[in-house]
């Protein structure tokens, strides 16, 4: 058996293989680029529909962007682990298919879901700004930006509690919120999870009681279970943790696309690829 780094790449079927070899190529020129100034993260990063930032190539180009090498590492190394499998049984061409098609789809299911969460953050911006006090603004800001409750508090909320009429602290409270819901609507997403997350889906319902071994905790656990592990950890965090920095609904949204797919496909037994 060779275990040469040649022997090793060339176990890795062509399109899973290509995959990684473009994301981490990418990232490697993302993360020199960032040296000299230049964010491709910022420009290629997807963003919701309705910033001015969005730019519809987005829908693809965020797909091979990553925020860091640990986000990159995880991800390539779980296209890996189950991606070559799929394409074996599959072939190239119902791979690629597949993983653009959950990964399309994670950012559809993300970006509605970012849409609906702006609009109702931009309705209660509305009727805060309607009844604008100190009370009010604190209470907009504990429930959908809590993350910067304490430097603003700090920062202005403790001043304008002081002196709830003065006129310079309104118009400043009108400033942050303004600010926040720019900061909302103009947060790129990058990332392959969603196709992952699509991968992993397949995985399950090919090899539904194929036994894993979960690192964290060390444990064995049929591919079946850990899918559904998985999907619904991804839906309790992404309603009850709405304003992470972790796109959960694209995660969920990769392994909806997936199962339809994998639907469609069955029932279509006599379509290759």
């Amino acid at each position: 058996m060779s275990l040469s780094r040649s022997g090793f790449l060339s176990s890795i079927p062509p399109v899973v293989k290509n995959l990684i070899l473009i994301n981490t190529v990418i990232w490697l020129v993302t993360w020199m680029l960032q040296r000299y100034g230049v964010d491709l993260n910022a420009m290629l990063g997807l963003y919701t529909p309705g910033s001015p930032h969005f730019k519809p190539y987005q829908v693809v180009t965020h797909m091979f962007m990553h925020g860091g090498f640990t986000h990159l590492f995880f991800n390539m190394f779980a296209l890996w682990m189950f991606g070559r499998i799929l394409e074996q049984v599959w072939g190239g061409k119902r791979f690629l298919l597949y993983y653009m098609v959950t990964g399309l789809g994670a950012a559809a299911v993300h970006s509605l879901v970012n849409y609906l969460q702006f609009s109702s953050i931009q309705a209660d911006s509305i009727a805060m700004l309607n009844t604008l006090s100190p009370d009010t603004f604190a209470a907009f800001v504990t429930k959908h930006f809590p993350e910067f409750y304490n430097s603003i508090y700090s920062d202005f909320l403790d001043k304008w509690f002081q002196n709830p009429s003065n006129p310079i602290m309104i118009d400043q409270a009108q400033q942050l919120s303004q600010q926040l819901l720019s900061l909302q609507l103009n947060i790129p997403t990058v990332g392959a999870s969603g196709a992952v997350y699509g991968v992993l889906l397949a995985f399950g319902m090919l090899f539904p009681n194929t036994v894993l071994m979960i690192l964290f905790p060390p444990i064995p656990i049929k591919a079946k279970w850990m899918v559904i592990l998985y999907g619904g950890l991804e839906l309790f965090l992404g309603l009850t943790q709405a304003g992470s920095n972790i796109a959960h609904f694209a995660h969920l949204g990769g392994m909806i696309f997936g199962f339809f797919l994998i639907k469609y496909w069955q029932s279509r037994k006599n379509v290759f690829y």
